[in-house]
């Protein structure tokens, strides 16, 4: 029986509540489907690169690209350090000519990680160096009226499917002289639906639903700067290599102190995610979430009246782990609009995208997490302290105990059988600390 996930919108009595952002729902629902619109698989990412650079031309956000196309965009605030970023990735599932066959048809192996059970049947382009083809991503056997059973029994992977192409393509020589090559380029179809209820069913959700969220959230902090200006800078950054894992690894300021990325939670069973409000995750595969950054976005939402939840998920990574891997010494945290069925034929729902251009707005306009932070290295002083951990005391003087270092230590002359005093000393309470 699948338990319901947790929600909450305050859970902490001294959170001050705040009015939350009114997020301009018809500007992100017209964006994702324009962005849906755009074949954009890992290593084919141009279009969209150029689509979204347009877009922030329109909203008056300067921004710049790395050599290969990542965007970093900047919204100015009071203060340039420390500053933040906030990432999701433009890049989509996809997958590559691996071979012509002599049947006519084309091999192929996925880019990014997915299953072929959720490819077989999809329409598909196939981007060769002259133009494209349409085509169907099919299985083996493909047909009930010729293997009748086989159908059912064929195993699952991608050695089993092959791109029927839609032109005259009877054997391999045919496929050549249409232009086709080993290492096309095939989009799969996204196959949009946005129905009357909220719900959004489609192919790349994941991320493009969080492109168009973090734009939404901009779009709204720039329509409110004169009320209420950011306090430090914040770059937007969207990344075009995270279904391949390197992500936000090169498109970082290195003063940049902390990370937002924006990706999809995964609904299941055992998951504590929701289509219906955002999920604030403490920990993927590559380990857990930073302490103080996470607890900041909790506080935000609790004040902000977001609906959320937490949740940890054990076969993820995000645009987070490549920035952290890649050397950054930075903070990072993951938030999330529902998906169920990820990586296969994705559905939402515009409460959830709401919750996270919500989300994702309020952190925009608050102070820096630990102000320290505008320093790469520091003393202590500054840094922040985790909730309910007994701090140790400071060390004292002993101006009166004289001991011959040599021989002997105050420790040593404990009498025997008897540990030193504070070793076994229970707690005399919790030290609270922090940062909001």
């Amino acid at each position: 029986m699948m338990t319901q996930p947790l929600h909450n919108t305050t859970d902490a009595a001294q959170d001050q509540y705040h009015p939350r952002p009114e997020i301009d729902l018809d500007y992100l629902t017209e964006l994702l489907k324009e962005l849906l619109a755009i074949p954009s698989p890992t290593g084919y990412t141009d279009a969209i690169v150029r689509y979204v650079g347009k877009e922030l031309k329109s909203l008056g956000i300067d921004f710049e690209l790395t050599r290969r196309g990542a965007i970093r965009a900047t919204l100015p605030g009071r203060t340039a350090k420390p500053n933040r970023a906030i990432v999701a990735h433009v890049d989509t599932l996809g997958a590559m000519v691996t071979r012509l066959k002599p049947n006519g048809r084309l091999s192929v192996r996925p880019i990014g990680t997915w299953s072929s059970r959720f490819a077989e049947g999809c329409r598909v382009t196939v981007f060769n160096d002259a133009g494209h083809h349409r085509g169907s991503l099919i299985p083996l056997k493909a047909s009930g009226h010729v293997y009748a059973d086989e159908i059912d029994t064929q195993p699952v992977n991608w050695d089993q499917l092959e791109v029927r192409v839609d032109d005259l393509s009877r054997d391999e020589q045919e496929l050549f002289h249409n232009g086709l090559r080993v290492g096309d380029y095939i989009a799969i179809d996204p196959q949009p639906e946005f129905t009357d209820h909220g719900y959004i069913v489609s192919r790349h959700l994941d991320d493009k639903a969080g492109v168009a969220c973090l734009l939404a959230a901009a779009k709204y902090v720039l329509e409110h700067s004169d009320a209420k200006p950011l306090p430090i800078d914040c770059h937007l950054l969207f990344t075009i290599s995270e279904e391949v894992g390197s992500g936000a690894s090169t498109v970082l300021h290195r003063d940049c102190a902390e990370l937002v990325a924006i990706d999809n939670a995964t609904n299941a069973p055992e998951q504590n995610s929701s289509e219906y409000d955002v999920t604030i995750t403490m920990m993927d595969a590559s380990g857990p979430f930073d302490y103080h950054l996470t607890q900041r976005l909790l506080k935000l939402a609790r004040e902000h009246g977001i609906l959320h939840g937490r949740d940890v998920f054990r076969h993820y990574r995000c645009d987070a782990a490549s920035a952290v891997e890649a050397g950054n010494d930075i903070r990072t945290a993951l938030v999330c609009f529902g998906v169920d069925s990820s990586h296969g034929y994705e559905r939402t729902h515009t409460d959830s995208l709401a919750c996270v251009a919500r989300l994702i707005a309020c952190y925009m306009q608050s102070p820096a997490v630990v102000p320290r932070d505008a320093d790469q290295m520091g003393p202590l002083k500054g840094f922040p302290k985790q909730q309910h951990i007994r701090q140790p005391p400071e060390p004292q003087p002993h101006h009166s105990e004289k001991v011959d270092r040599r021989t002997a230590s105050p420790r040593a002359e404990a009498s025997p059988g008897h540990d030193n005093a504070d070793a076994d000393r229970a707690p005399a309470g919790f030290e609270s600390g922090g940062v909001g």
